[in-house]
This record gives C-alpha cells, sequence and structure tokens, in this order.
C-alpha cells in the first residue's frame, strides 16, 4: 500500500523567514557597489553630453570658398579697333572692318550683265567683254565701309559729282569716295559718299543697254545697282 509522504515543514538550520525569502530579488545595491558611468571615471577624459551641440569644424584657409565676384566691367575697346558704322535705321552694320586699308583687284559685273568699264577718256560705261582695257579696277578702302574705285589700265578714279553723273576723275577728291554695302543677295552696292538726292543716297548703276544711270534714279532695290566683285585670273 502506498503512503503518502508530506513536506516537512521545518527544515534544520533554515528558518522560517530565509525560506519565505528564497526566490525574490535581493535588497538594493548600495551606493558604494553601482557601476560607476564611464564619462565620470577620472582615468578617462570627460566626454560631453549628448544633448551638447558640436562645434563647426573649421575649414582650411585653401578652401576656404572665396567671395563671390560681382559684374565686371566690358573690357575697353582697342584704340586700334574702328567704329563700324550701323546699317540703315539702326539695324546691323553692312560694311566690315577686315577690309580697312585693304587693296582688292576686281571686276565689277552688274546684275544686268555687264562689266563696269572707265575708258581712256574718263568715260564710264558697261562691256559684255571682260578683257576689254579699263575692265579691271583697283577697289582701295579709305576707311571702314568706304572705298575708292580706281581703273587699273587708265588710272581713273570713278567718281560721282553732286547732280548724280558718274565720270572719270584723274585726281582723288571727295567725289570719288562710295560707301560698299553687302547686300542679302551678296551682291554689293556703291553709293556716294558726299551726295545724296532729296536725302536719298545715290549709287552706282548701268542699266539693261549697259549706260550709267543718273544717281537721282537709283535704288538700293534696283538691280542694275547691284555689282559683284569679280577674281582676277
Amino acid at each position: 500500500m502506498l503512503t503518502t509522504q508530506k513536506r516537512p515543514s521545518h527544515v534544520p538550520g533554515v528558518s522560517h523567514r530565509t525560506l519565505r525569502t528564497v526566490g525574490r530579488p535581493g535588497p538594493a545595491p548600495s551606493a558604494h557597489s553601482r557601476r560607476v558611468p564611464l564619462s565620470w571615471c577620472p582615468c578617462r577624459p570627460s566626454m560631453p553630453p549628448r544633448s551638447a551641440a558640436v562645434p563647426p569644424v573649421p575649414v582650411p584657409a585653401h578652401r576656404a570658398p572665396s567671395a563671390r565676384p560681382g559684374p565686371s566691367a566690358p573690357p575697353a575697346a582697342s584704340a586700334a579697333t574702328s567704329p563700324v558704322p550701323p546699317g540703315p535705321a539702326g539695324g546691323p552694320p553692312r560694311s566690315y572692318g577686315h577690309l580697312e586699308g585693304d587693296v582688292r583687284w576686281r571686276r565689277l559685273f552688274s546684275a544686268t550683265r555687264f562689266f563696269l568699264r572707265i575708258d581712256g577718256g574718263g568715260g564710264v560705261e558697261g562691256t559684255r567683254w571682260r578683257e576689254r582695257p579699263g575692265s579691271i579696277v583697283e577697289i582701295r578702302s579709305v576707311r571702314v565701309g568706304v572705298v575708292a574705285i580706281r581703273a587699273v589700265h587708265t588710272g581713273f578714279y570713278l567718281a560721282m559729282n553732286k547732280r548724280g553723273r558718274l565720270y572719270g576723275s584723274k585726281e582723288f577728291s571727295p567725289n570719288c569716295k562710295f560707301t560698299e554695302r553687302i547686300e542679302e543677295n551678296g551682291y554689293n552696292t556703291y553709293a556716294s559718299l558726299r551726295w545724296r538726292h532729296r536725302g536719298r543716297p545715290m549709287f552706282l548703276s548701268l542699266n539693261s543697254k549697259g549706260r550709267p544711270q543718273r544717281g537721282g534714279r537709283t535704288s538700293r532695290q534696283h538691280l542694275s545697282t547691284h555689282f559683284l566683285p569679280m577674281l582676277v585670273s
């Protein structure tokens, strides 16, 4: 027959108070037994609290950002550079500075299919024969956009008087100065620098028969005033 053995209520050498405290947490550690934080340890340098602001890192002098320069003044124009005259009605200039002081030997071929010619007597006319004497002219730039035209073989300068008539002059004069302009179709026009007709420029022109026209009857839009400077071979 099995018998139930009772648990003894009293353990020799152990008091009831000790049994009640088994499994319970012990008393709180004393101040001397607490772990000292690392920041308070005298053997290590003190560390700033996490909430303290970190001072900015100084930037080396060679990497420091420089002050942003303001808008600089445009460079002064060179004294040797001549101003380019503006085009009509304030438009873009049609004359080119690289032609200043230039000397060109050309044949002026008009849009009416005539070569400009200055004969030995100073007469101005158009010719179909390109090899005819007097058809080769020297175009010399007097200043930017202004040229003088002289026949190489006869030595006459192309000139225009007050009435707009074309003639050949042995001596260079203000009547021999023409404004050279490159038109949109690639042809050149030559207008008298000195004389104008009712405020309008007067142009070098050869009509459909090769005869020079009076400057007062010419216009920039007329094909008779358009000339193509052809190279002399």
